[in-house]
Parts: structure tokens; sequence; C-alpha cells
């Protein structure tokens, strides 16, 4: 019989196996001790795990006993990536802001609350933002998640906002409802969102929102940097051009959603 309150389904073995790989993306290399001390399981249990992982081909040891996940996870991950059309689409857009801006563009999907990021060009600048592809941000500290969460269903909206716990990460994050609820209507209002030093000190972005076929609001498009270079009147100068490019990839999507190129959007 499976333990009060576990769905009779949940594998816990599997869970751990999934578990020591995600510890592995986050902390790059580990030994067998150290992923059990991580993980909190004991050593046996730990290399049993990680023994099945480099049998799979998902996990491999260096000379120094260290385990690091192998490019096989990458491919799964790319296999999913490929799924989304909105890659091949969005491509040349973000090509077109990089070109225009010479600062980092990033794709983001909104996704459990978080931000998924799907795809990027770098800036060519020394100093520049980072978000690796695949990596995730909470949605309410981030422009990308602000430009999405702005255009979400207000009954889902209002379930996030039941559910999220702001944690401060920059100077400038929102850590209230109340002001991420404020925050929100002023995306609303002007159809584009910024993050202020809210996700990282030192770091600013502008995004705007992506619609879809079903006129629903899943994905934004973000141009990041430092911000010395990221200045509000340089953002002033960006948004105008960011939200046409998101009106025309929305277009390309069949979406009939207001034009965000054209003024503030409400709903």
């Amino acid at each position: 019989m499976p333990a009060r309150g576990e769905k009779y389904f949940f594998i816990n073995s599997l869970a751990k196996g999934i578990r020591v790989l995600e510890l592995l993306a986050e902390k790059q290399a580990l030994t067998v001790s150290e992923v059990a001390r991580h993980l909190e399981l004991n050593r046996a249990g730990s290399h049993r795990f990680l023994a099945t992982l480099r049998e799979l081909g998902y996990v491999d040891k260096d000379e120094d006993g260290r385990y690091h996940l192998t490019f096989r996870v990458l491919e799964l991950g790319m296999a999913v990536a490929n799924r989304f059309e909105i890659h091949r689409i969005v491509r040349p857009y973000l090509q077109e802001l990089s070109l225009a801006f010479n600062e980092t563009v990033n794709l983001g999907h909104f996704d459990g609350g978080d931000i998924l990021h799907l795809d990027k060009i770098d800036s060519k600048e020394i100093l520049r933002m980072d978000s690796p592809i695949g990596s995730r941000a909470p949605a309410y500290c981030t422009a990308l998640g602000k430009a999405v969460l702005a255009f979400l269903p207000e009954e889902e909206f209002e379930k996030f906002l039941k559910q999220v716990r702001c944690k401060a990460f920059g100077p400038n994050t929102i850590t209230s409802r109340r002001g991420l609820r404020a925050e929100i209507q002023k995306v609303r209002r002007r159809g584009y969102a910024v993050d202020d030093e809210e996700m990282a000190s030192g770091l600013r972005c502008v995004a705007a929102p992506v619609f879809d076929h079903t006129g629903g609001c899943r994905y934004a498009i973000s141009v990041s940097g430092p911000s010395f270079r990221l200045t509000p009147e340089r953002i002033e100068t960006i948004q105008p051009r960011l939200r046409d490019i998101c009106r025309r990839i929305s277009g390309k999507l069949g979406s009939t959603a207001p034009c965000v190129a054209d003024g503030p959007i409400t709903h």
C-alpha cells in the first residue's frame, strides 16, 4: 500500500533518479558522496542511481570521479524544443532586433509560473546579460514574465497571484501582491514590460507579448543588457521596434489580437 498522501502511481525511485539529473544540471559535476549529501541519500543508493544513469548514457564520470551530464540530456531537450514551431518563425526577428540594438535578445515561454528561455541571441558586447537556453526564472520579476502575465485570462492571472510567493532577487524586485497587480496593470496599458533591476542588480530588460492564433499569450520577446547601457531613455527607443516585431510575429502565428505596436492594450 502507498504511504498516506502518496499517489498510488508515484514511483519514488524514478523521482529520485530525476532529482539526480536536476542536481547535476545545477551543480555541473559532483562525486557520489556529494550527490548523496545534497539529496539526503545513502552513498550506496547514490552510487546505484549514478551508475544506472551512466549505463543509459545520460551521465559520465571524469578522471577525478565526478559525475556530469552528457549531451544525451541535451538531445532530449532539443527534441522537445523542436516541437515548438515558434523557433523557426521567431529566429529571423530575433536577429533583426540583435542587429538593431546589439543587446541580448531572448524568446521566453510561460510555463508553470516561470519563464523558460527557449532561444536567444547574445550581445557582442563583453558585458551582457546571459540567461542560458533552457533556464528558468520567476515570471513576476522578469520583463518576459510580466509581458505574458499582463495578457493572461483574468481568472488565470488571479490564480497565479494567489499562489505566487514574491522573493526579492534584485534591489527593485516587487515583493507584494498589491505591487505586482499594479505593475501588471501598467504593462497592460502600455503594451510592454520592463525589468528594472528586479531579477538582478545592474541588469535591465524590456519585453513585449506575442499572441498565437487563439489570441492567447504564452510567449514574449525581450531585449536585455546592463543598466548603464539599457537606460530608461534607451528603453523608450527600443520598445516601439520591439512591439512592432512582436506584432508581426503574432500575425505569423495567426493572431487576431489587438495590435501591440499601435498603442496600449487593455482588457
